[in-house]
């Protein structure tokens, strides 16, 4: 059995990719477009270059990504948070500014009594991360 992540970006996706990419290094290993699928006669001309299916990962971890269905309202994410485990303080603090350029700072970037940086953010695509250093020389440090 394997649970698998897989977040809607209602037609940023491609540009969450590219945050993805600058913000951690984000692997992309699948890009599927709605106009290469068998379906693309159906789907608005508007949808062709929007990602119907997508795979990226950052070290081991793979989360799935989509631009979703044409037509379906755009939703909140809630109920959870995607965390990112950085080697530092300043590689956590690099992909905390990243990921916060225009999104929205819940827990600014500090250190804590258990780690030498810690925050949490919403992306500008609303998608919320924790981000906290966990190698042990940092964290023992605080």
């Amino acid at each position: 059995m394997q649970l698998d992540t897989y977040l809607f970006y209602h037609g940023d996706c491609a540009d969450a990719l590219a945050l993805y990419q600058a913000a951690f290094g984000a692997q992309i290993h699948t890009l599927v477009r709605f106009r290469d699928t068998p379906d693309a006669a159906n789907v608005p001309p508007e949808w062709h270059d929007k990602v119907m299916h997508g795979v990226f990962s950052v070290g081991p971890n793979a989360i799935m990504v989509s631009d979703g269905q044409f037509g379906q309202p755009r939703r909140e994410y809630s109920g959870f948070t995607l965390s990112i485990a950085a080697d530092d303080a300043a590689s956590g603090e690099r992909v905390f500014t990243t990921l916060s350029d225009g999104g929205d700072i819940l827990t600014p970037w500090q250190s804590t009594f258990f780690t030498q940086g810690f925050g949490m953010v919403k992306d500008r695509f609303g998608v919320p991360w924790l981000i906290n250093v966990v190698h042990p020389e940092e964290a023992a440090a605080a």
